[in-house]
């Protein structure tokens, strides 16, 4: 491997553009990665239904010089400690089986975000955030909720925030930006037609454009400043879970981010809003 992201995180992500005999290979491989680092070449492809050959090119797609190396990497990936992997919901799940999944997959997916995280975007959005004159998050769908939890967020930084939901009103506004204005687009695909047309409509009315999407997707390339990540998940037959509980997370880092920033200038504001909030709770019980 060339890259300092773990093997079974590196196989997990890369599930959707396998081949049917890789993705079988892969599969085995993620169920139970403590016995692939001990089979044979011969057992491994018996037990995922392939040649020897499949298997070997599947080693090779992932760096690997072969069957061999590819075992090493993958006990070294073991070792360290990182054994959180992608497996999909099946119609014969269980309560036995498939919250666990859902778990390990969010786990995943953070783990991959996190060594994916393009701090050059970080830093450059967290610039564009803390210097603006207002902020709109938009999105749609399940994004429509995590842009909603922003507005949560950065209403407490002093700063002019809201969201909207109605395609029309998204549009409307992103022509009425200004200089100065931010508007922060989310969409786990990044291929949402409507979110595309607003992006390059604030563009066009001088305002900035982020995004939280998918690398090279198109609302990437429309976005002045794009945090673009790739984060495994089958959208088409599942509602969006990872991705979600991943761009929440991204969230949070722009905010701190804007927080440290702003550094004591800010603590004062946001003591005070934690001041307003004790006369709405009952005070802890003593043990």
């Amino acid at each position: 491997m060339t890259t300092d992201t773990p093997l079974l995180t590196t196989i997990s992500a890369a599930l959707p553009e396998l081949k049917k005999s890789e993705a079988k290979v892969a599969g085995v491989i993620l169920d139970d990665p403590e016995t692939a680092t001990r089979s044979s070449i011969a057992a491994l492809a018996a037990a995922a239904g392939v040649s020897e050959p499949s298997v070997n090119r599947f080693c090779k797609r992932f760096g690997a010089t072969g069957f061999p190396d590819f075992k090493l990497q993958l006990a070294r990936s073991l070792a360290s400690g990182v054994r959180y992997i992608s497996r999909a919901v099946e119609p014969g799940d269980t309560v036995e089986t498939y919250p666990t999944k859902l778990f390990d997959n969010t786990i995943s997916a953070l783990i991959l975000a996190r060594d994916q995280l393009p701090t050059a975007a970080i830093e450059q959005a967290v610039a564009h955030l803390a210097g603006a004159r207002r902020i709109f998050f938009f999105g749609l769908g399940t994004s429509a909720a995590v842009a909603k939890d922003a507005v949560h967020k950065f209403f407490r930084l002093k700063v002019p925030v809201s969201t909207h939901e109605d395609p029309l009103m998204l549009r409307m506004l992103a022509a009425a930006g200004e200089p100065g204005d931010v508007f922060f687009l989310i969409s786990h695909t990044g291929r949402t037609r409507v979110l595309v047309d607003v992006a390059e409509l604030a563009r066009d009315s001088g305002a900035t454009v982020l995004s939280l999407t998918a690398q090279a997707s198109p609302l990437a390339k429309a976005s002045d400043c794009s945090i673009a990540l790739n984060i495994a998940e089958n959208t088409e037959e599942y509602l969006p879970m990872t991705s979600r509980i991943v761009q929440l997370v991204i969230l949070d880092v722009l905010a701190t981010g804007i927080t440290l920033e702003r550094g004591e200038d800010l603590q004062p504001h946001l003591a005070r809003l934690k001041e307003a909030l004790k006369v709405t709770r009952f005070p802890e019980e003593s043990s």
